[in-house]
């Protein structure tokens, strides 16, 4: 599966603290190898039809969404944004 992030989610990234960069990274390479790992939490957000959203840790969270590949039909996970648990107001 591809994965690309936002816009929004790099801009959200890049303010992070570097404790939570780096935690964020280790829960990214785990997503990638195990999308179901019981440690990332994921879960479809309520009242979202297509949006999900994963833990980096108790206080920080990130939001995703799947799309097709038009040209290849290939899933494409995108990274949407990534923060505190407000991130759920505009996932």
């Amino acid at each position: 599966m591809k994965h690309r992030r936002t816009d929004r989610f790099r801009r959200a990234f890049k303010r992070l603290p570097p404790e939570i960069q780096r935690k964020a990274i280790k829960a990214f390479k785990l997503f990638r190898d195990n999308p179901s790992h019981p440690s990332l939490h994921i879960e479809k957000l309520e009242g979202e039809q297509k949006i999900w959203s994963g833990r980096v840790d108790d206080q920080y969270r990130f939001t995703f969404h799947y799309e097709r590949d038009p040209e290849t039909g290939e899933t494409i996970c995108v990274h949407r944004v990534i923060g505190t648990h407000e991130v759920y107001r505009n996932p």
